[in-house]
Protein backbone atom coordinates (compact mmCIF):
# COMPACT_ATOMS: atom_id res chain seq x y z
CA UNK A 1 0.00 0.00 0.00
CA UNK A 2 2.33 2.32 -1.35
CA UNK A 3 1.92 5.83 0.13
CA UNK A 4 1.36 9.26 -1.05
CA UNK A 5 1.80 12.75 -0.21
CA UNK A 6 -1.34 14.29 1.11
CA UNK A 7 -3.10 17.12 -1.11
CA UNK A 8 -2.89 19.41 2.17
CA UNK A 9 0.95 19.09 2.10
CA UNK A 10 1.68 19.61 -1.22
CA UNK A 11 3.87 23.16 -1.59
CA UNK A 12 6.32 22.41 1.49
CA UNK A 13 9.63 23.26 0.11
CA UNK A 14 11.33 24.55 3.26
CA UNK A 15 13.17 22.70 6.50
CA UNK A 16 10.38 25.69 8.22
CA UNK A 17 7.15 26.38 7.73
CA UNK A 18 6.58 29.86 5.36
CA UNK A 19 4.23 31.89 7.91
CA UNK A 20 1.25 33.59 6.18
CA UNK A 21 -0.03 36.49 7.32
CA UNK A 22 -2.66 37.44 9.45
CA UNK A 23 -6.73 35.70 7.69
CA UNK A 24 -4.41 34.21 4.63
CA UNK A 25 -5.36 31.05 5.73
CA UNK A 26 -3.72 27.86 7.17
CA UNK A 27 -0.08 27.43 6.72
CA UNK A 28 1.91 24.43 5.92
CA UNK A 29 3.58 22.59 7.77
CA UNK A 30 7.17 22.83 8.71
CA UNK A 31 9.52 19.61 8.07
CA UNK A 32 10.47 19.27 11.87
CA UNK A 33 6.83 18.83 12.64
CA UNK A 34 6.22 16.82 9.71
CA UNK A 35 8.92 14.38 11.20
CA UNK A 36 7.18 14.05 14.59
CA UNK A 37 3.62 14.38 12.87
CA UNK A 38 3.27 12.26 9.62
CA UNK A 39 2.16 8.84 10.10
CA UNK A 40 0.24 8.84 13.27
CA UNK A 41 -3.08 7.22 13.65
CA UNK A 42 -6.50 8.91 13.77
CA UNK A 43 -7.31 10.51 16.54
CA UNK A 44 -9.89 9.38 18.96
CA UNK A 45 -10.34 8.84 22.81
CA UNK A 46 -8.33 6.20 24.29
CA UNK A 47 -6.62 5.49 20.50
CA UNK A 48 -2.87 5.34 20.77
CA UNK A 49 -0.97 8.04 19.34
CA UNK A 50 1.39 5.82 17.45
CA UNK A 51 1.23 3.57 15.01
CA UNK A 52 0.73 -0.54 16.30
CA UNK A 53 3.03 -2.81 15.26
CA UNK A 54 1.11 -5.56 12.86
CA UNK A 55 2.41 -8.79 12.66
CA UNK A 56 0.61 -10.83 10.27
CA UNK A 57 1.20 -12.87 7.09
CA UNK A 58 -2.62 -13.49 6.48
CA UNK A 59 -5.84 -11.36 6.09
CA UNK A 60 -9.76 -11.99 6.31
CA UNK A 61 -10.39 -12.01 2.37
CA UNK A 62 -12.53 -9.10 0.83
CA UNK A 63 -10.11 -5.89 1.89
CA UNK A 64 -7.53 -4.49 -0.66
CA UNK A 65 -4.26 -5.91 0.81
CA UNK A 66 -5.27 -9.75 0.45
CA UNK A 67 -1.65 -11.25 1.37
CA UNK A 68 0.82 -10.19 3.99
CA UNK A 69 3.42 -9.43 0.69
CA UNK A 70 0.94 -6.91 -0.50
CA UNK A 71 1.03 -4.53 2.41
CA UNK A 72 0.92 -3.76 6.13
CA UNK A 73 -0.35 -1.36 8.40
CA UNK A 74 2.95 -0.58 9.69
CA UNK A 75 4.59 -0.03 6.39
CA UNK A 76 1.65 2.04 5.24
CA UNK A 77 2.18 4.74 8.40
CA UNK A 78 6.13 4.36 7.95
CA UNK A 79 5.36 5.30 4.04
CA UNK A 80 3.17 8.01 4.64
CA UNK A 81 5.98 10.12 7.01
CA UNK A 82 8.28 9.70 4.27
CA UNK A 83 6.10 10.40 1.47
CA UNK A 84 5.50 13.99 3.13
CA UNK A 85 8.88 14.51 4.03
CA UNK A 86 10.08 14.03 0.26
CA UNK A 87 6.96 15.11 -1.15
CA UNK A 88 6.40 12.20 -3.17
CA UNK A 89 4.69 8.35 -3.38
CA UNK A 90 6.71 6.17 -0.63
CA UNK A 91 7.12 2.47 -0.76
CA UNK A 92 9.33 0.49 1.87
CA UNK A 93 11.60 -2.18 1.53
CA UNK A 94 14.07 -4.57 2.96
CA UNK A 95 16.82 -3.11 2.66
CA UNK A 96 18.62 0.22 0.95
CA UNK A 97 19.78 -2.13 -1.44
CA UNK A 98 16.73 -4.07 -2.04
CA UNK A 99 15.30 -0.60 -2.75
CA UNK A 100 17.85 -0.14 -5.09
CA UNK A 101 17.70 -3.42 -7.30
CA UNK A 102 13.97 -2.59 -7.41
CA UNK A 103 14.56 1.09 -9.06
CA UNK A 104 17.17 -0.96 -11.32
CA UNK A 105 14.30 -3.74 -12.39
CA UNK A 106 12.47 -0.88 -13.74
CA UNK A 107 15.06 -0.62 -16.62
CA UNK A 108 14.37 -2.25 -19.96
CA UNK A 109 16.68 -5.39 -20.89
CA UNK A 110 19.86 -4.31 -22.67
CA UNK A 111 19.14 -0.31 -22.13
CA UNK A 112 21.63 2.27 -20.85
CA UNK A 113 22.26 3.19 -17.65
CA UNK A 114 24.22 6.32 -16.46
CA UNK A 115 25.98 5.91 -13.01
CA UNK A 116 28.76 8.18 -11.41
CA UNK A 117 32.49 6.44 -11.60
CA UNK A 118 32.48 6.55 -7.68
CA UNK A 119 29.42 5.94 -5.69
CA UNK A 120 28.66 3.98 -3.24
CA UNK A 121 29.97 0.20 -3.33
CA UNK A 122 27.29 -1.72 -3.37
CA UNK A 123 25.38 0.19 -5.76
CA UNK A 124 28.41 -0.27 -7.91
CA UNK A 125 28.74 -3.79 -7.61
CA UNK A 126 24.96 -4.17 -8.45
CA UNK A 127 25.49 -1.96 -11.56
CA UNK A 128 28.47 -3.86 -12.08
CA UNK A 129 26.50 -7.11 -11.88
CA UNK A 130 23.57 -6.17 -14.31
CA UNK A 131 26.63 -5.15 -16.54
CA UNK A 132 28.35 -8.55 -16.60
CA UNK A 133 24.74 -10.81 -17.34
CA UNK A 134 24.24 -8.36 -20.27
CA UNK A 135 20.82 -7.16 -18.27
CA UNK A 136 22.33 -3.49 -18.53
CA UNK A 137 24.19 -1.52 -20.55
CA UNK A 138 26.78 0.71 -17.81
CA UNK A 139 28.09 4.01 -18.77
CA UNK A 140 30.18 5.86 -16.10
CA UNK A 141 30.69 9.57 -16.60
CA UNK A 142 32.25 12.05 -13.53
CA UNK A 143 28.65 13.57 -12.37
CA UNK A 144 30.74 16.56 -11.12
CA UNK A 145 31.03 17.78 -14.77
CA UNK A 146 28.20 18.91 -15.94
CA UNK A 147 29.50 19.41 -19.49
CA UNK A 148 30.95 15.80 -19.39
CA UNK A 149 27.19 14.58 -18.21
CA UNK A 150 25.52 16.12 -21.00
CA UNK A 151 27.50 14.81 -23.24
CA UNK A 152 26.57 11.01 -22.18
CA UNK A 153 22.87 10.97 -21.55
CA UNK A 154 22.04 10.82 -25.20
CA UNK A 155 20.44 6.83 -25.73
CA UNK A 156 20.32 6.17 -21.68
CA UNK A 157 17.47 4.95 -19.72
CA UNK A 158 18.39 5.87 -16.68
CA UNK A 159 20.69 8.58 -14.69
CA UNK A 160 21.84 7.14 -11.52
CA UNK A 161 23.28 10.12 -8.90
CA UNK A 162 23.78 10.56 -5.61
CA UNK A 163 24.71 14.12 -3.84
CA UNK A 164 27.10 14.26 -1.87
CA UNK A 165 28.35 10.92 -3.23
CA UNK A 166 29.35 8.22 -1.34
CA UNK A 167 32.54 8.33 -0.07
CA UNK A 168 33.84 11.02 -1.50
CA UNK A 169 31.47 14.06 -1.06
CA UNK A 170 31.45 14.93 -4.64
CA UNK A 171 28.07 17.47 -4.78
CA UNK A 172 25.97 17.40 -8.30
CA UNK A 173 24.60 20.47 -9.95
CA UNK A 174 21.17 18.44 -9.42
CA UNK A 175 18.67 20.29 -11.45
CA UNK A 176 21.62 21.23 -14.57
CA UNK A 177 22.18 17.27 -14.63
CA UNK A 178 18.21 16.20 -14.08
CA UNK A 179 17.33 18.91 -16.66
CA UNK A 180 20.04 17.47 -19.20
CA UNK A 181 18.62 14.26 -18.50
CA UNK A 182 15.29 14.76 -19.09
CA UNK A 183 16.12 16.88 -22.22
CA UNK A 184 17.59 13.49 -23.65
CA UNK A 185 14.03 10.86 -22.28
CA UNK A 186 16.09 9.81 -19.65
CA UNK A 187 14.70 9.39 -16.04
CA UNK A 188 16.34 10.33 -12.73
CA UNK A 189 16.94 8.64 -9.95
CA UNK A 190 18.94 10.37 -6.63
CA UNK A 191 20.20 8.45 -3.81
CA UNK A 192 19.50 10.93 -1.05
CA UNK A 193 20.49 8.89 1.71
CA UNK A 194 23.51 11.44 2.76
CA UNK A 195 21.68 14.67 2.56
CA UNK A 196 18.50 13.10 3.96
CA UNK A 197 14.98 15.09 3.11
CA UNK A 198 15.85 17.57 6.23
CA UNK A 199 18.69 18.77 3.86
CA UNK A 200 17.86 18.02 0.20
CA UNK A 201 14.53 16.95 -1.52
CA UNK A 202 15.48 15.93 -5.38
CA UNK A 203 12.21 15.64 -6.17
CA UNK A 204 11.25 19.02 -5.71
CA UNK A 205 14.62 19.70 -8.16
CA UNK A 206 13.12 17.78 -10.62
CA UNK A 207 14.40 13.98 -10.17
CA UNK A 208 11.67 11.09 -10.58
CA UNK A 209 13.19 8.91 -7.86
CA UNK A 210 14.81 9.05 -4.57
CA UNK A 211 16.43 6.18 -2.56
CA UNK A 212 17.05 5.75 1.19
CA UNK A 213 19.23 3.48 3.22
CA UNK A 214 16.75 3.96 5.48
CA UNK A 215 18.80 2.03 7.70
CA UNK A 216 21.08 5.24 8.01
CA UNK A 217 19.90 8.46 8.83
CA UNK A 218 16.18 7.97 9.17
CA UNK A 219 16.29 5.35 11.46
CA UNK A 220 19.54 6.91 13.21
CA UNK A 221 19.92 4.52 15.99
CA UNK A 222 21.42 1.77 14.09
CA UNK A 223 18.98 -1.19 14.76
CA UNK A 224 16.70 -1.84 11.72
CA UNK A 225 18.26 -2.44 8.15
CA UNK A 226 15.00 -1.37 5.70
CA UNK A 227 15.18 0.58 2.51
CA UNK A 228 12.68 3.08 1.14
CA UNK A 229 11.91 4.83 -2.66
CA UNK A 230 10.14 7.99 -3.04
CA UNK A 231 8.88 8.61 -6.40
CA UNK A 232 7.24 11.95 -7.90
CA UNK A 233 4.25 9.99 -9.77
CA UNK A 234 2.06 7.45 -7.95
CA UNK A 235 2.22 5.19 -10.93
CA UNK A 236 6.14 4.73 -10.53
CA UNK A 237 5.79 3.22 -7.07
CA UNK A 238 2.69 0.98 -8.62
CA UNK A 239 5.34 -0.44 -10.54
CA UNK A 240 7.69 -0.56 -7.85
CA UNK A 241 5.11 -2.43 -5.69
CA UNK A 242 4.38 -5.36 -7.95
CA UNK A 243 8.38 -5.53 -7.95
CA UNK A 244 8.59 -5.63 -4.07
CA UNK A 245 5.74 -7.87 -3.99
CA UNK A 246 6.79 -10.63 -6.78
CA UNK A 247 10.84 -10.25 -5.79
CA UNK A 248 9.70 -10.52 -2.14
CA UNK A 249 11.70 -7.49 -0.98
CA UNK A 250 8.94 -6.63 1.97
CA UNK A 251 10.02 -5.17 5.15
CA UNK A 252 9.31 -6.58 8.65
CA UNK A 253 6.70 -4.65 10.78
CA UNK A 254 8.99 -4.58 13.33
CA UNK A 255 12.08 -2.61 11.66
CA UNK A 256 9.30 -0.77 9.78
CA UNK A 257 8.08 0.66 13.27
CA UNK A 258 11.87 1.55 14.51
CA UNK A 259 12.76 3.16 11.57
CA UNK A 260 9.28 5.26 11.80
CA UNK A 261 10.28 5.74 15.49
CA UNK A 262 13.53 7.10 14.86
CA UNK A 263 12.44 9.79 12.21
CA UNK A 264 10.78 11.42 14.45
CA UNK A 265 13.67 12.92 15.74
CA UNK A 266 15.29 13.02 12.39
CA UNK A 267 15.41 16.69 12.46
CA UNK A 268 17.15 16.92 15.43
CA UNK A 269 19.66 14.32 15.26
CA UNK A 270 21.06 16.37 11.62
CA UNK A 271 21.08 19.58 13.23
CA UNK A 272 23.24 18.43 15.52
CA UNK A 273 25.14 16.09 13.72
CA UNK A 274 25.40 18.31 11.26
CA UNK A 275 27.44 21.26 13.55
CA UNK A 276 29.61 18.64 14.98
CA UNK A 277 30.64 17.94 11.77
CA UNK A 278 31.10 21.13 10.50
CA UNK A 279 33.26 22.23 13.76
CA UNK A 280 35.24 19.18 13.03
CA UNK A 281 35.55 19.49 9.11
CA UNK A 282 37.13 22.74 10.33
CA UNK A 283 39.49 21.76 12.93
CA UNK A 284 40.89 18.76 10.42
CA UNK A 285 41.85 21.11 7.87
CA UNK A 286 44.69 22.63 9.79
CA UNK A 287 45.44 18.96 11.59
CA UNK A 288 49.26 18.10 10.40
CA UNK A 289 48.61 14.77 9.96
CA UNK A 290 45.91 15.40 7.15
CA UNK A 291 46.52 16.09 3.71
CA UNK A 292 42.77 16.75 2.55
CA UNK A 293 39.22 16.76 3.71
CA UNK A 294 36.35 16.94 1.66
CA UNK A 295 33.10 18.21 3.53
CA UNK A 296 30.87 20.49 1.20
CA UNK A 297 30.11 22.84 4.15
CA UNK A 298 34.24 24.27 3.98
CA UNK A 299 34.22 27.18 1.91
CA UNK A 300 37.38 26.00 -0.16
CA UNK A 301 35.57 22.34 -0.72
CA UNK A 302 34.48 22.66 -4.74
CA UNK A 303 31.28 21.50 -3.91
CA UNK A 304 30.52 24.39 -1.55
CA UNK A 305 28.60 27.08 -4.03
CA UNK A 306 27.09 23.99 -5.50
CA UNK A 307 25.85 22.71 -2.00
CA UNK A 308 24.85 25.95 -0.37
CA UNK A 309 22.42 26.53 -3.74
CA UNK A 310 20.64 23.71 -3.67
CA UNK A 311 20.83 22.10 -0.32
CA UNK A 312 19.53 23.65 3.03
CA UNK A 313 22.53 22.23 5.30
CA UNK A 314 25.73 20.46 4.54
CA UNK A 315 25.02 17.07 6.51
CA UNK A 316 27.16 15.35 8.96
CA UNK A 317 29.46 13.13 6.19
CA UNK A 318 33.05 14.25 6.24
CA UNK A 319 35.81 12.31 4.97
CA UNK A 320 39.58 13.34 5.02
CA UNK A 321 42.69 11.55 4.08
CA UNK A 322 45.76 10.76 6.40
CA UNK A 323 49.14 11.70 5.82
CA UNK A 324 51.11 8.06 4.86
CA UNK A 325 48.19 6.48 3.19
CA UNK A 326 46.31 3.38 4.22
CA UNK A 327 48.56 2.04 6.89
CA UNK A 328 48.27 5.61 8.73
CA UNK A 329 44.70 5.16 8.25
CA UNK A 330 44.18 2.02 9.49
CA UNK A 331 45.88 2.96 12.30
CA UNK A 332 43.62 5.75 12.97
CA UNK A 333 40.96 4.01 12.64
CA UNK A 334 42.16 1.48 15.06
CA UNK A 335 43.13 3.86 17.34
CA UNK A 336 40.02 5.69 18.48
CA UNK A 337 37.66 4.88 21.95
CA UNK A 338 34.81 7.01 21.04
CA UNK A 339 34.86 6.86 17.28
CA UNK A 340 33.35 3.43 16.25
CA UNK A 341 35.07 1.50 14.05
CA UNK A 342 32.19 0.07 11.77
CA UNK A 343 30.80 0.43 7.54
CA UNK A 344 27.31 1.46 8.22
CA UNK A 345 26.71 5.22 9.17
CA UNK A 346 23.92 7.94 9.87
CA UNK A 347 23.51 6.63 13.38
CA UNK A 348 23.91 8.75 17.21
CA UNK A 349 26.90 7.40 17.62
CA UNK A 350 30.15 8.36 15.50
CA UNK A 351 31.66 6.12 13.24
CA UNK A 352 35.12 6.11 11.01
CA UNK A 353 36.08 3.80 8.17
CA UNK A 354 38.72 3.71 5.79
CA UNK A 355 36.56 2.75 2.90
CA UNK A 356 39.06 1.35 -0.25
CA UNK A 357 39.73 -1.55 3.02
CA UNK A 358 36.53 -3.17 0.65
CA UNK A 359 37.57 -4.67 -2.62
CA UNK A 360 34.25 -3.05 -4.55
CA UNK A 361 35.07 0.33 -3.48
CA UNK A 362 35.58 2.35 -6.71
CA UNK A 363 39.24 2.96 -7.36
CA UNK A 364 39.51 6.61 -7.80
CA UNK A 365 38.90 7.02 -3.77
CA UNK A 366 42.29 7.10 -2.05
CA UNK A 367 43.88 4.09 0.08
CA UNK A 368 44.29 7.00 3.28
CA UNK A 369 40.84 8.46 3.04
CA UNK A 370 38.70 7.87 6.16
CA UNK A 371 35.26 8.62 5.93
CA UNK A 372 33.83 9.99 9.33
CA UNK A 373 29.99 9.83 10.28
CA UNK A 374 29.45 12.63 12.66
CA UNK A 375 27.20 11.61 15.46
CA UNK A 376 25.31 14.04 18.46
CA UNK A 377 27.45 13.43 20.95
CA UNK A 378 29.53 16.39 22.46
CA UNK A 379 32.05 17.65 20.02
CA UNK A 380 35.13 18.05 22.38
CA UNK A 381 34.91 14.63 23.20
CA UNK A 382 34.77 13.93 19.41
CA UNK A 383 37.42 15.95 19.11
CA UNK A 384 40.18 14.58 21.61
CA UNK A 385 39.16 11.33 20.33
CA UNK A 386 40.16 11.55 17.09
CA UNK A 387 43.35 13.78 17.35
CA UNK A 388 44.60 11.75 19.71
CA UNK A 389 44.52 8.98 17.10
CA UNK A 390 45.93 11.32 14.81
CA UNK A 391 48.85 12.33 16.61
CA UNK A 392 49.33 9.01 17.64
CA UNK A 393 50.48 7.98 14.03
CA UNK A 394 52.56 10.96 13.29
Amino acid sequence: MPQETPDALEGTREGTAERSEPGAGPTQPALATLAVTAGRPAPGPDAPLNPQIVLTSTYHAGGPVGYGRHGNPTWSALESAVAALEHGSALAFASGMAAIAAVLETVPVGAVVLAPTHAYSGTRALLGELAGSGRIRLREVDVSDPDALAGAVPGVELVWLESPTNPMLTVVDLPRAIAHAHRAGARVAVDNTFATPMVQRPLELGADLVVHSATKYLSGHSDAVLGVTVAARPEQTERLAGIRALRGAVPGPVESWLVLRGLRTLHLRVAAASANAAELAGRLSGHPAVTRVRYPGLPGDPGHARAAAQMSGFGAIVAFEVSGGAAAADRVCAGTRLWVAATSLGGVESTLERRRRWAAESPEVPEGLIRLSVGVEDVEDLWADLDGALRATS
